[in-house]
């Protein structure tokens, strides 16, 4: 005899007394506990191991034969759906979880295992808060991670609705099951089986009807109808394409009352819209209520939110993770009204955004243009348009939170234009509102509230710090393609020679203008100095290629407030150098980012730009220019998150954005500004006013040293504002010039 025999015949042995008990008994009211069929049912698991473990990998052996060809898989859901005795489904599906994570062989090709699975996946998630939740989502999960190893295996679950799936008698149901799941009691040997033909690429499942006809009637099935097992009916269901129920079941689950069940759920949904077959993404996402799901998910708990929260609380609660909400009020110090509800909506945008990333290609397509339709337009859309200014507060906050929470870099695709809107063309002052909801937060940068300027100020800023091409692009560059904000002279020949003299022909040099004069010493470095820390010249980069001397532009930028305005070099530490640390590490930031939009090396040529078209700087940067113009007049909070917005669009690598915000020396034509000129208005005004103030120097440093914490607050000091603007005004331009530098000296690096 073979060796496994033994094996074979105790693997027999408990299903046959498992069958029996079915024929012979005559209470069906005792709950399965009560009975020996969980034994016998863990018995028939580790002898299969056991054989598996006996044997070369790859082998069926004779037990799993038998499991196979007697269908014994589709006896035990029918006994599971009809919940025979109480408490059987929780056995089911508890078999089939260690039958799938216990076997190393692949048990899912074979139809006898994928079309029992099917099924039992249906009964998963149907009602929520039942006593076999837990087994259900173990069940589910184990087939995720089964379909995550073999991602070709998915095609078994994706099913053909086409068949209308009325229901048969339920008792019917279970002895025809039982039936063909045994060929015939007496038969302790399986016959070889062979694993069935994979159905067609599309992964239709043939209709039931197709199975073999029912046996004859035996004892079995007799008692099965006399103990009249009865189950819920199944309505008739027809719909067309195909049904993924394994992401029904566990959309299902998503609702359960159990933390713990939701989250299991949401990660079996995880493993599904990361598999690469394409059938299943398609399905996943015209078939399903995923799209629904997350993005109904999102509205109502936007919606339950309250109608105002301090943005600072919406900016510091801690990072989300959306696999650990679980908050508790009573544990927290730093509880706020709302607390529980903001949590609960990071959480799940975190959750929404993570499954995005992780998605296949056309199914996180799918998944965040649903996102921007449902969520996006039809619910954040009206709340950021309002008119209330707590209104716009939170949601300004809300929009600053996720837009620096977002990963997904199709999902920030779909955020950008949704704040931004698609267009690419120039901008121009008639067409400024095409956009209404970009028009709107621009405005809103300029706003009659402090507060909602700094906000939606931060929310620009985070955004151009986002990888996406299109944000520069839409808010900026569009605007700077063509060079129009530059008046082009052709060079004559005594012109060249200034040129090569490290000048441009018609530029201001700044040190001869009545401006620049009395610049204290140690404010400007020698050309000397700037020879020693700037790089060689190389036959690459020659010194003098029509650019000007980098040491011109940056003390250009430095020398731009005049000395009496100048208090940083009263205090210790707060010299030009403190910058150039911050703009390095930033510009390495930003190329690193830039570096895949390849962008060009140099500007257009100036012959191939259409100087002829009139110059409109665009809306984003008309508000900033405007602010930075009343530096002197605007409270120190709002001239902070200018300059610092205005910093970060210097530091990008482009030569256009470069040229138009850090070059004093550009050629600007007629009736075009740019930040440079900006702030000389800004200083010419600000020498007249400096007349009318009597004391302003000294008054000047006791500012500076109260806003650094070296002084105490004392009394109020008249002109507040203006002196904070001035102080704001030279650390600007100190940033400004050491950006220049950087950017100067990584350019010319070779």
């Amino acid at each position: 005899l073979a060796p496994s025999l033994p094996l074979q015949e105790d693997f027999v042995y408990h299903w046959k007394a498992i069958t029996h008990y079915y024929i012979e008994t005559s209470d069906d009211k005792a709950p399965v506990t009560d009975t020996n069929i969980p034994s016998h049912l863990e018995q028939m698991l580790d002898i299969l191991v056991q054989e598996e473990n006996e044997r070369e990998s790859g082998e069926t052996g004779p037990c799993m034969e038998y499991l196979l060809h007697h269908k014994i898989l589709e006896t035990l859901y029918t006994l599971g759906k009809a919940d025979c005795p109480p408490g059987m489904k929780q056995q089911v599906l508890v078999f089939y979880t260690k039958l799938l994570g216990r076997i190393r062989q692949p048990l899912l090709p074979h139809i006898n295992v994928h079309r029992p699975v099917q099924k039992l996946i249906r009964l998963c998630g149907e009602v929520l808060a039942t006593p076999t939740e837990n087994e259900e989502i173990q069940f589910l999960c184990i087939v995720c991670a089964k379909l995550k190893q073999d991602p070709y295996l998915v095609n078994f679950f994706l099913e053909n609705k086409l068949k209308s799936l009325t229901s048969k008698g339920a008792t019917n149901v279970i002895s025809e099951d039982i039936l063909k799941g045994e060929d015939s009691l007496s038969a302790d040997t399986g016959q070889s089986h062979q694993p069935e033909d994979l159905p067609g690429a599309t992964g239709v499942e043939p209709a039931e009807s197709e199975e073999e006809p029912p046996h004859q009637m035996d004892d079995l099935s007799t008692s099965l109808d006399d103990l009249s097992v009865t189950s819920l009916p199944e309505a008739p269901v027809i719909r067309p394409h195909q049904d993924y129920n394994l992401v029904n079941s566990l959309l299902n689950l998503t609702r359960s009352p159990d933390g713990r069940i939701a989250v299991k759920a949401c990660e079996g949904l995880m493993l599904l819209v990361s598999l690469p077959e394409p059938a299943a993404a398609k399905c996943l996402t015209e078939s399903t209520c995923l799209c629904e799901l997350l993005t109904d998910r999102l509205a109502s708990l936007y919606k339950a939110l309250p109608q105002s929260v301090d943005p600072l609380d919406i900016e510091t609660v801690e990072a989300i993770n959306w696999g650990l909400d679980s908050y508790s009020h009573k544990e927290d110090a730093s509880a706020f009204p709302g607390k529980r509800a903001l949590i609960s909506f990071l959480s799940w945008f975190d959750y929404c955004d993570q499954l995005i990333k992780e998605a296949q290609k056309t199914a996180a397509v799918a998944l965040a243009k649903a996102v921007h339709e449902r969520f996006f337009v039809g619910v954040m859309e009206p709340q950021l348009m309002q008119t209330s200014e707590m209104g716009i507060l939170t949601s300004t906050a809300l929009l600053h939170r996720i837009v620096r929470q977002v990963t997904s870099d199709v999902l920030l695709q779909e955020m950008v234009v949704f704040i931004l809107g698609e267009q690419r063309e120039p901008e121009t002052l008639a067409e400024i509102s095409r956009h209404p909801l970009r028009h709107r937060l621009i405005e809103h940068c300029d706003h009659i509230s402090d507060e909602i300027s700094i906000m939606t100020l931060r929310m620009f800023e985070h955004l151009l710090q986002k990888p996406n091409e299109h944000i520069l692009y839409n808010l900026v560059l569009r605007n700077l393609e063509e060079r129009n904000y530059t008046e082009y002279k052709p060079l004559c020949p005594e012109d060249k020679d200034v040129v090569e003299n490290g000048l441009i022909a018609g530029a201001v040099d700044l040190e001869e203008d009545p401006l620049f004069t009395d610049i204290p010493p140690d404010n400007i470095l020698s050309n000397q100095e700037w020879l020693n820390s700037s790089p060689p010249a190389t036959p690459d980069h020659p010194r003098n290629d029509g650019k000007t001397e980098v040491h011109k532009i940056v003390n250009s930028f430095l020398c731009l407030v005049p000395d009496e305005a100048k208090s940083s070099y009263h205090v210790e530490g707060t010299g030009y150098d403190t910058y150039l640390r911050d703009a390095h590490r930033q510009f390495r930031d930003y190329c690193a980012i830039c570096l895949r939009w390849e962008w060009p090396g140099s500007p257009k040529a100036l012959e191939k730009c259409n100087l002829e078209a009139a110059f409109f700087e665009g809306h984003f940067l008309k508000v900033l220019f405007d602010r930075m113009g009343r530096i002197l007049d605007q409270p120190y909070d709002v001239n902070l998150q200018v300059t610092s917005v205005l910093s970060r669009l210097s530091l990008f690598p482009h030569p256009h954005t470069h040229e138009y915000l850090l070059d004093p020396y550009v050629n600007l034509a007629s009736g075009c500004r740019s930040l440079f000129s900006v702030i000389v208005r800004v200083v010419g005004d600000l020498m007249v006013r400096i007349q009318r103030i009597q004391d302003f120097t000294p008054k000047l440093l006791l500012v500076r040293k109260r806003l650094l914490g070296l002084e105490p607050e004392g009394p109020i000091i008249d002109h507040i504002t203006l002196l904070e603007g001035v102080i704001v005004l030279e650390e600007f331009c100190k940033e400004l010039a050491a950006i220049a530098f950087v950017k100067y000296h990584t350019s010319s690096t070779p």
